[in-house]
């Protein structure tokens, strides 16, 4: 299952570019927080976490939707992969679940 994460920073910013790029992407379901990236607590993407299963990939539009610092985002993406969950970044064309991503 393709689950998506999305994240703005601000109310007032719109999480309509990447709800579109997430669903084309073919995600089933799609978590998200209006919050800073440097925030700590961030319920949405708690809840992301907590759906996935082995076998599952969590697609972020960009990779900075993720990851608060480089140091955190190469620890989630740790994390993901104890768990058999792949990673995906639309803009980035990353891809863990494929030989070339």
């Amino acid at each position: 299952m393709l689950i998506g994460y999305a994240r703005v920073s601000t109310e007032d910013q719109s999480l309509t570019l990447q709800h579109d790029a997430l669903r084309a992407a073919g995600c089933e379901r799609i978590f998200d927080d209006k919050v800073s990236g440097a925030k700590i607590e961030r319920p949405g993407l708690i809840k992301a976490l907590e759906q996935l299963r082995e076998g599952d990939t969590l697609v972020v539009w960009r990779l900075d939707r993720m990851g608060r610092s480089l140091k955190d985002l190469i620890a989630r993406a740790e994390e993901l992969k104890e768990m058999g969950v792949g990673l995906k970044s639309l803009q980035e064309a990353i891809d863990t679940t494929s030989s070339g991503g």
